[in-house]
Formats: structure tokens, sequence, C-alpha cells
């Protein structure tokens, strides 16, 4: 990613009202903010040598040239910034940064606050646990469950607890990464996330003979690069972009290239076949 210049660094401040439009701004800052989270792989994450990588990175590169050749400035300095779980809708509604590139799910909550993109990838909630352990829910009462903390995954847990009355300790992480090493020593019993990011720590642990994943998945969630609410002028290049690339087959090329030797499974194909046509 780093031929593609574009560069981590802080976030320039700017003289143009909090009002202006994105593409207002971005062309005349000739500065483009593109967010992403640290700890998401393999959707978004940050490498040993602090560039940025994963399927929604590589998505925005292509989207951040779409709105190069759209705004016509050669010149345009797009630049990746790491956000955190907590905040980042916050830091794309006051304008700190243009688009929130990775493991966004789009939820009516959310866009109170923020607008999506049409959807770029389609994950669900599943989890880690115990090799020789039961899979059902009805198991884990009484049992340490573990999950992110800010995230729909943990919504969705405590909600399907409560639906179905089982008493069990929620255990809730700053980053995956604790999560799955709570997992490893057996301080909880299973560890929940999008399926996505358990496939990254699951075949990347050093417990994986003792663990595995489940096949249940409790959720289907929908993903989006999000950005300012009500800006309808940046979301349609935004969107055509993407249509673009569902297309011409490039965001196939990016899935294989983001998660290889894994197959895009049958929601994903779908996205494929229903994105916008592109006239």
């Amino acid at each position: 990613m780093r031929s593609l210049l574009f560069s981590i660094a802080a976030i320039a401040m700017t003289a143009l009202p909090a009002s202006a439009q994105t593409l207002e701004r971005v062309a005349e800052t000739k500065q483009l903010n593109l967010g992403y989270r640290l700890d998401a792989a393999p959707l978004s994450y940050r490498m040993d040598d602090g560039q940025p990588a994963g399927y929604a990175p590589l998505v925005c590169v292509q989207v951040a040239q779409a709105i190069i050749n759209h705004l016509k400035i050669p010149n345009l300095n797009a630049q990746f910034v790491p956000v955190d779980a907590s905040d980042r809708f916050e830091k794309v509604a006051s304008g700190e940064i243009d688009i929130l590139c990775g493991a966004a799910t789009i939820t009516l909550g959310r866009r109170a606050l923020v607008d999506f993109s049409i959807p770029i990838f389609v994950d669900g909630t599943s989890l880690v646990l115990q090799k020789d352990a039961p899979e059902s829910l009805e198991s884990f009462s009484g049992k340490k469950l573990g999950v992110r903390g800010n995230t729909t995954t943990e919504d969705a847990l405590r909600n399907t607890l409560a639906s179905i009355g089982i008493q069990a300790e929620v255990v809730v992480f700053d980053t995956h990464g604790a999560g799955m090493a709570a997992m490893e020593s057996k301080e909880i019993d299973g560890y929940f996330a999008d399926q996505s990011i358990l496939a990254g720590l699951f075949f990347g642990s050093p417990k994986q003979a003792d663990l595995k994943m489940s096949t249940e998945i409790l959720t289907i969630e929908k993903q989006g690069l999000a950005i300012k609410r009500g800006d309808t002028e940046f979301r349609l290049v935004v969107d055509s972009a993407l249509s673009e690339l569902y297309a011409n087959g490039e965001m196939l090329k990016i899935f294989q290239k983001a998660i290889p030797g894994v197959n895009p499974g049958l929601a994903m194909e779908a996205m494929y076949l229903i994105a916008p046509t592109v006239d």
C-alpha cells in the first residue's frame, strides 16, 4: 500500500467551516482523510511496520482514486488515520475523517449520526471456544463470554442472551487481541466477534489446536463505508466508485487479496449481483 503514496500522518486542521460539504472541503484543502481500525483483521488493521492493511482500506484506496479523478486534483493528499471503535463515527460526523474504512456495520442507530455507502461486505457474529466445548448457547449458562466493547457484536450478544434467558457473565475487552489472549488462557469460555475477525484471530493463535470456531452465526451484518450524514453529492461519488468496482470484478480481486484462500459466501456473491448498475 506504500507504493500508492498513502501516508499515515496527523490530521491537518482547516479553516473551512464545519458545514462545508466534503468534496468542497477536500478540493480546498487538497486532503482526504481515511479512517481505519487497528485491530479488525482481516477487514481493517495496522501491520507491524505501521501501514494500514485489510479489505476495507484496500477498497478505500480505489475509492480515493475515484475521488481524485472526480475532482481532477492529481496532487491531492489522501492519508490513512487510525481510529478507535469508541469514537470512529463521531470523527466522521465532525469531519475529522472523510470516510471510515473498516468493519462498520450499517445500523439505523448509527445512521442517526452518519450515512453509509452501499454495502462492501457481509459478515456475521460467531464465536471461538474450547475444542471440546458444546456449541449451543444454552451450554454457556453461568459461563464467562468475551466480546469487544463498543461494537454491534456486544449488543447482539447481550440481546441474544436476554432473549433466550441465559444467565452468563459478559466480559468486555478493549481489543480483540486482549479478548483472544483471555480465551487462550481459559479466563473466558467463549469469545464473540465478527466471523471474519475471528478467522484471523483463530488461524493466528498459538493455541489453535486447543480451540475451535463455532459453525453457528448469531447475526448477519452488512458493512459499509461511513461518511458524513446528509452529504448526498459525496455519497454519490463514493457509491459510484464502489459500483464500478463490483461491475469490473475488482471487488472480488480485493477480497481474494485481503482474505487469501477464502471463497466469498452466498451473501457476498449476491452483493456482486445486486450492486447498483453503472450507466
